[in-house]
């Protein structure tokens, strides 16, 4: 067991500015606690590749951050939640979700349009399956084509007129402070995010419980609850990180029969054909302390609607799409 007040605790983090800005919320919130902390850059295998993430493997983004803790290079791991393999590693414990940065998904395109005035025809870059699907199934006739890279480098396509819009995550651009570039934020009755996309997972060993206690002070209990029903949707369904499924909780208030207020949770989540042939949806609401089975009841109901049959449809039969 580790004594925390005697160390100055390793933060890893991915080397992108938008990693390290999000690492620093946690080496900033720390400090503020009275604990010293420092930034450690490691390089994963997403960062060194240019092939879609489905094609390189799953935990392409974490698995070194993890390895990092393993041989004590590092303390704690700060990843973007929506990219950790769905299985529970018994090694690692994840003691804090921080506050959730607004979820959904944002179009940057040229001359300040929104999707609907987009000429058919426009050059939309994401290489994500879930985004593509949902895109084709609005029937807006876009040209969609593979984007991977930092968020520079993605913005860049659209300055050099190469693009004329790409989908990234809203949370991305606010945490850079780069909101001022979006032209919509998509809504989710139109593209559904990814699971626990916007929410960040702060990670150590799982025998470290002195510092497991400390970096628990900074859990956010509402957004731990949705990032657990998405997941658990995630992992009923079989589904990986690049597959084309969507999900969004929200703790909502609601009033029971005697006008008094309480909360529940609210899921939707949806499975689609990657070619946009078909978007199956489903929805349900519970209690946030029962968040794991409201996640896999929806992901049941998806599965009787013909879930795992649609993810299996794929443009022209390629599965890297």
């Amino acid at each position: 067991m580790s004594v925390v007040g005697t160390r100055t605790l390793r933060i890893g983090t991915r080397g992108s500015i938008l990693a390290t800005t999000q690492a620093a919320t946690v080496r900033d919130a720390l400090i503020a606690a009275g604990h010293d902390a420092e930034l450690v850059i490691i390089s994963t295998k997403g960062d060194q590749s240019t092939d879609p993430v489905e094609k390189i493997g799953v935990g392409v983004f974490t698995a070194e951050l993890r390895e990092a803790l393993l041989d004590g290079r590092v303390d704690v791991a700060v990843h973007s939640y929506k990219d950790l393999p769905t299985a529970q590693d018994e090694r690692f414990v994840i003691p804090a979700v921080p506050p959730r940065e607004d979820p959904r998904d944002a179009l940057v395109a040229r001359d300040g349009m929104v999707l609907g005035e987009l000429p058919p025809g426009s050059k939309i870059g994401t290489s994500a399956p879930r985004r593509v699907s949902q895109l084709r199934a609005l029937g807006l006739g876009l040209e969609i084509l593979p984007l991977r890279g930092n968020l520079q480098r993605r913005l860049g396509k659209v300055d050099s007129g190469e693009l004329d819009g790409v989908i990234l995550a809203r949370a991305g651009l606010s945490r850079i402070g780069r909101l001022d570039l979006v032209t919509e934020s998509i809504e989710p009755v139109q593209m559904l995010p990814a699971p626990a996309q916007g929410a960040l997972a702060v990670e150590c060993l799982a025998e470290d419980t002195a510092l497991a206690a400390v970096l628990a002070e900074f859990d956010d209990a509402l957004t731990r609850a949705a990032i657990t029903a998405e997941r658990a949707l995630l992992a009923e369904l079989e589904a990986g990180c690049t597959a084309p499924v969507g999900a969004i909780a929200e703790v909502v208030e609601s009033l029971d029969d005697d006008g008094r207020v309480f909360d529940e949770l609210s899921l939707r989540g949806c499975a689609a054909a990657v070619d946009g042939s078909d978007v199956i949806r489903a929805s349900a609401v519970g209690a946030p302390d029962r968040a794991d089975e409201l996640g896999r009841s929806v992901a049941r109901e998806l599965l009787e609607r013909g879930a795992r049959d649609l993810m299996n449809v794929t443009e022209g039969g390629d599965a890297d799409v």
